[in-house]
This record gives structure tokens, C-alpha cells and sequence, in this order.
């Protein structure tokens, strides 16, 4: 039935992990106003939990950084998702420039519980160099990590579109240092086999064709074009 209604109207059941947050909005924003009938249902959780959706099937289609390589599942990236060091703006290594990572090394770090994808990829990073990735802080949520980078806390690795909503006065800057940024994508993820709604159709051609255009038109665009990151 809710083909035939085509998309007049119906439900887009997304799940999406958590730092996918500051980029889905924003992307549904013109695709719900093109289809203003579209009710969206949008579950935000961790890594480890969008999994267990996905393997259940219980949404139309699943955002993330890191895909499972163990699962029957359909794979396509469409926007890319870069991993940037972020400290505190008046940090020693603020102004230096090409900073080894051996000299990473021996900063503390604020970083997202372990399982998460960015923190995967940036423990990959330091133990192919043979160095330790010294955490001395972990945290459920990017928000809480950005606090403590500006309380001196220490540095972190977040994907530069949680810098979505920073402005010229943001107490964090992006720290030069070689191996980053570490590039990785945002993947549309979906059962293999699995027949999509109209829906769900037209919002996955939406973001293969549309998703990078419309994110490039974003706030965090304008941050790295200021100079201070």
C-alpha cells in the first residue's frame, strides 16, 4: 500500500551511528522538503548497536563510517568523512606545523568508547607506527569530548563534520600532524537481497547523487575556509 501511495506519503525509517548525526539532518532537510508528505523516523545510537538493527533488519536503510566486512550486506559510500586532532585553540602545538605522530604519542587523549569507528581507526594508525595511543580519557558522546578538549582535558581525533555548528570564536583548532587527516566515507548500508520501499529507494539515490552537493553547502565547510582549522 505504501507503494502505491508512491511518495505522497509514508514513513523513511533510518538508523544512523552517532556522529552521522551532525551530517543526516542536514541532508534530510531538502529531500523532506521536495516530499513534505515523508514522515522520517530517525534512530541515532553507537556502532555496536546499529549493527544489531541491521542484522535484525528493523530499518529501511542504516548510515556509518565503518561497514560490517562479516555481513551479507549491500555497501555504497557517498560522502566523505574525514578524521581531524582536535585541541584546545591556545594548545602548545596549536601554530606547528606537520607535527610528527611520535610527538602524538606522548599527548593525552579524549577519545569515544572503544568499538566506536573512529577510535578503531586511530588506534590502527598509531600501532602500524609501532606507537602508543595514550587514552587517558573515555566518553560516550562527541559533545562531551569537544567540552573536555576546551577545558585542557586533553586532544582528541573527531570527524570534522562535528565542527558542523563551530564558530570564528570556537575555543577548539585542528592540529597539523602527519597522517591526518585520516581519510574514511559515510556508507549507505542495507541487507543484501533486500527489496527497498519507494521511499527508502528515493532517499538512497538521493544520497548517492545528491549527498555530497548538499553537504559541501554546510557550516563546516565555512570553518575550514576561515583558516583558523
Amino acid at each position: 500500500m505504501a507503494n502505491l501511495k508512491g511518495l505522497k506519503q509514508g514513513t523513511l525509517r533510518l538508523a544512523v551511528v552517532t556522529t552521522a548525526k551532525y551530517v543526516i539532518p542536514r541532508l534530510l532537510g531538502p529531500f523532506c522538503q521536495r516530499y513534505p508528505g515523508i514522515d522520517v523516523s530517525l534512530t541515532v545510537d553507537n556502532h555496536e548497536r546499529i549493527i544489531d538493527s541491521l542484522i535484525d533488519n528493523r530499518d529501511d536503510l542504516y548510515i556509518m563510517s565503518q561497514p560490517p566486512d562479516d555481513l551479507d550486506v549491500t555497501i555504497h559510500p557517498f560522502l566523505e568523512n574525514p578524521l581531524v586532532v582536535l585541541a584546545w585553540r591556545n594548545h602548545p602545538l596549536a601554530k606547528e606545523k606537520a607535527i610528527p605522530l611520535k610527538r602524538m604519542s606522548e599527548e593525552p587523549f579524549i577519545m569515544r568508547e572503544p568499538g566506536s569507528g573512529t577510535r578503531k581507526a586511530v588506534q590502527k594508525l598509531f600501532d602500524d607506527q609501532g606507537l602508543e595511543l595514550k587514552v587517558k580519557l573515555d566518553l560516550g558522546s562527541n559533545e562531551a569530548i569537544k567540552q573536555a578538549i576546551a577545558g585542557g582535558l586533553g586532544i582528541s581525533v573527531l570527524s570534522i563534520h562535528t565542527l558542523a555548528l563551530e564558530g570564528p570564536n570556537s575555543p577548539l583548532t585542528i592540529l597539523d600532524v602527519e597522517g591526518f587527516p585520516i581519510q574514511r566515507y559515510w556508507y549507505v548500508v542495507y541487507p543484501a537481497g533486500k527489496q527497498l520501499s519507494i521511499i527508502a529507494q528515493a532517499f538512497f539515490e538521493y544520497l548517492l547523487n545528491e549527498g555530497k552537493t548538499v553537504a559541501e553547502q554546510t557550516s563546516f565547510q565555512g570553518i575550514l575556509s576561515q583558516g583558523r582549522f
